[in-house]
C-alpha cells in the first residue's frame, strides 16, 4: 500500500521587507523632510515660471511708459490704481511687470553665470586633483589670490577693465566665483581617486581621460549641484549690485539692481518703487539658498537624518 504525502503549497513571493528604496525616492525623501527647503523649491518654480511666461502674465510690456500715472502708490494705498497693483516708477512704468520681466533677466544672469564656472571650474579641479604636480601648485594659489580679494570689488575691477553692460558683468562675477567650483572639484578629485574602482579601472587598461570623465567625474557631482544651487543666489546678488552701481545691466532693462538705482532720489516720497525690487532680490536669493541646504542634506550621507 502506497501513501501519498500531501503536497506542500509553494511560498508565495512576497517582497523584501526593508528593501533599499529607489536612490530617487531615498533623495526625495530627506529632501522633503525640510520643511525650509519645500518652501525653497516652491518659490524658486514659481520665480522660474514667471519669468519663462513673463510676455503672458506680466499686464504690460516693461518699459511702456505713461505720463498720466507717474508715481502712482500700489493699489491698496490711497490714491493707488487696480490698474497697477504695484504702482508705476518716476516715468510711468508699471512695476509688477518689469519686477516680472527682471526675473527672467535675473534668473538668467545666475544660471548663465554658474553654467560658466561650474564648466570651467569643473574641467581645471579635475585636471588639478587628478594630475597633481606643478599644474595643481599654480592652479590653486592662482585660485587663493583670487579668493584673497573682496568678491564685488574684483568684479568691479575687472568690469571697469572690460566697461559696464550685461555681458561683461557676467563674464566678470563668473570670475569672481570661479575658485568655489575649482576648490570643491579637486577635493573631491583627490578623495575619488584613492579609492578602489578607480584603481580596477587603471588594472583594466582604461586611460587618463576615460577614468577621469567617466569613472571619477560622475561621483563628484554631489557637492557641485549644492554648490550651483548656492552659487546662483550668489551671482544674483552681484549682478544686482553692479546692476545698482550702473556697471551691470544698462536702463531701461527691467534688471532688479538697476531699477534699484533708478529708484534711489524716490526713496523718500515714494517708497514702492525701492522696497519691491529689493524684496524680489530678498525672496529668490533666500529661496536658492533654502534649496541649496535642502539639496546638501540630502545629497550628503552624513548629513541625512
Amino acid at each position: 500500500m502506497t501513501t501519498t504525502t500531501p503536497a506542500v503549497p509553494s511560498p508565495v513571493a512576497t517582497p523584501a521587507q526593508g528593501a533599499p528604496l529607489h536612490p530617487l525616492r531615498d533623495f526625495w525623501r530627506y529632501f522633503s523632510a525640510s520643511k525650509g527647503a519645500m518652501g525653497g523649491l516652491f518659490i524658486v518654480v514659481t520665480v522660474l515660471l514667471l519669468a519663462a511666461f513673463a510676455d503672458i502674465v506680466a499686464p504690460y510690456a516693461p518699459d511702456l511708459t505713461d505720463n498720466s500715472v507717474f508715481l502712482v502708490p500700489p493699489a491698496w494705498q490711497e490714491g493707488g490704481s487696480s490698474a497697477h497693483l504695484l504702482g508705476t516708477d518716476a516715468i510711468g512704468r508699471d512695476i509688477l511687470s518689469r519686477l516680472i520681466h527682471g526675473a527672467r533677466l535675473s534668473l538668467t544672469i545666475g544660471i548663465a553665470v554658474v553654467a560658466i564656472s561650474v564648466l570651467v571650474g569643473t574641467v581645471i579641479g579635475l585636471l588639478a586633483g587628478y594630475f597633481r604636480g606643478l599644474f595643481e601648485i599654480a592652479v590653486m594659489r592662482l585660485m587663493d589670490i583670487i579668493l584673497t580679494l573682496p568678491s564685488l570689488l574684483l568684479a568691479i575691477v575687472i568690469v571697469a577693465i572690460l566697461g559696464p553692460g550685461l555681458m561683461n558683468a557676467m563674464l566678470a562675477v563668473s570670475i569672481v566665483v570661479l575658485p568655489h567650483y575649482v576648490r570643491i572639484t579637486r577635493a573631491a578629485v583627490i578623495s575619488e581617486t584613492s579609492r578602489d574602482y578607480v584603481t580596477a579601472a587603471r588594472m583594466g587598461g582604461a586611460g587618463h581621460w576615460r577614468v577621469m570623465f567617466s569613472e571619477v567625474l560622475p561621483n563628484c557631482t554631489a557637492p557641485l549641484i549644492v554648490q550651483a544651487s548656492l552659487g546662483i543666489s550668489t551671482a544674483i546678488l552681484d549682478a544686482a549690485a553692479l546692476g545698482f552701481l550702473g556697471l551691470g545691466a544698462q536702463p531701461p532693462s527691467p534688471e532688479w539692481g538697476t531699477m534699484l538705482a533708478d529708484a534711489r532720489e524716490f526713496v523718500l516720497r515714494a517708497w514702492w518703487v525701492v522696497t519691491f525690487p529689493g524684496l524680489a532680490i530678498l525672496i529668490t536669493v533666500l529661496a536658492f539658498n533654502l534649496l541649496g541646504d535642502g539639496l546638501r542634506d540630502a545629497l550628503d550621507p552624513k548629513l541625512k537624518r
